[in-house]
């Protein structure tokens, strides 16, 4: 039980605005032979919350953008908003992109899109890169084993 929320965490972790890789815990525990609907759950689920929480920060936290200490600049800003605007909710899709994903995240916060839009949007794609990364460790898995 323990492995999964450390997968859990690290997956939270990344999705937040801190520097954090998941994919290193997951295919460690994955070679380690754990259940994998289990680990893609803790891992999705997870890295979607964390997702959430930059939404959060997004949403309620715009009014100190003019603080020193706000993670970005005005004109950054307003270029993600334009961006946004552009592409829509459906962008939320691209969340888990290693660049830019969680800068989207707080941005869609700004942007007041509904929690359960962020949450199913990014859950669906959070949770495909997550089937990605398992089905390639365990294709790769197995034919290094055969060698």
């Amino acid at each position: 039980m323990s492995s999964y929320l450390v997968l859990f965490g690290s997956a939270f972790l990344a999705a937040t605005l801190l520097p954090f890789y998941s994919e290193v815990v997951l295919v460690t525990l994955l070679l380690d032979g754990m259940n994998v609907w289990a680990l893609w759950a803790a891992a999705t689920l997870g890295n979607t919350l964390g997702a959430w929480v930059n939404w959060v920060l997004g949403r309620y936290l715009l009014h100190f953008e003019n603080r020193r200490w706000f993670p970005f600049k005005a004109d950054s800003l307003h270029r993600a908003q334009a961006w946004f605007q552009r592409y829509g909710s459906w962008s939320l899709l691209l969340a888990w992109l290693p660049v830019g994903g969680d800068a989207l995240t707080f941005i869609a916060g700004v942007m007041k899109v509904r929690w359960w839009v962020l949450l199913l949007l990014c859950g669906i794609g959070k949770g495909a890169r997550y089937a990605v990364v398992i089905w390639l460790t365990l294709a790769t898995g197995e034919w290094v084993g055969h060698q």
